[in-house]
């Protein structure tokens, strides 16, 4: 049995947990040590079950607690070659680095997992699907573009955590300088709502037990708009869309 649950999740930091028993992982780690140790806490994990680390980029918001954190406690560090070259400038050294190959799958413990590349405005940036050879969980977020590829790696997931940064008309009329919204709205940025659910469209949904909006803009968007549009293009009660937040994530969800 797979469960998983979120830290944190918005631009002020960002960590996920998936839990199969003796394997627990972290993907990505935004947050101090003593923050990411407490939200654990928060879920009943202590800081040394963790087995290992996952990232998916160099942006602070995802890694500014994973040299710290990974040192504390002597956890291997998982990420692509083009990260670990980021995230190695002005950074305290990995205590153990493992190297991952964007289109190769590989196993810690008894998680199976496949790194997919994303477009992105970063290095060399993946996101990931997590399985226990029965169930599959797929994570998509700090993305553009909804690619081929993602589809095809996502298609037929029992549960997905997906971005909804923003919604477009909101941001257009924030106060963020032009520049920055180009940024977002752009290939290498950030789903919006509208775009997140197209996704649906493109990939097999009926297995689908658990749907859940992450990586929302707290300046420009907001959870009802995020879960409107996911529950349209699932064609499913609002309700039933989670709504990751900043400050208490989401709670556990598991996969039967």
């Amino acid at each position: 049995m797979i469960r998983f649950a979120s830290l944190g999740s918005g631009s002020q930091g960002n960590a996920l947990i998936v839990d199969a028993g003796e394997t627990k992982l972290l993907l990505d780690c935004g947050f101090s040590v003593r923050a990411t140790s407490e939200r654990l806490g928060r879920l009943g994990v202590s800081s040394d079950e963790i087995t290992a680390l996952l990232v998916t980029h160099e942006h602070s918001d995802h890694v500014a607690g994973v040299c710290r954190f990974a040192g504390r406690h002597g956890i291997p560090v998982f990420l692509t070659h083009g990260t670990y070259i980021a995230l190695s400038r002005g950074q305290s050294p990995l205590p153990e680095c493992k190297i991952v190959d964007s289109h190769l799958p590989f196993s810690i413990g008894s998680i199976e997992i496949q790194p997919f590349p994303v477009p992105h405005d970063a290095r060399e940036p993946v996101q990931y699907v997590f399985g226990d050879g029965k169930r599959r969980l797929g994570v998509l977020t700090d993305t553009g573009t909804i690619t081929p590829h993602i589809v095809e790696r996502l298609n037929g997931c029992d549960a997905l955590v997906l971005e909804c940064n923003h919604d477009p008309d909101m941001l257009a009329s924030s106060t963020y300088p032009y520049a920055l919204k180009q940024r977002i709205a752009g290939s290498y940025g950030h789903l919006g709502n509208e775009q997140a659910a197209s996704l649906f469209a493109l990939i097999k949904t009926t297995c689908l037990q658990h749907v859940v909006a992450a990586h929302l803009s707290e300046q420009n968007n907001r959870p009802a708009l995020a879960r409107h549009a996911l529950s349209r293009a699932l064609d499913c009660g609002e309700d039933w869309v989670c709504v990751a937040d900043q400050e208490n994530g989401f709670a556990w969800r598991e996969l039967g």
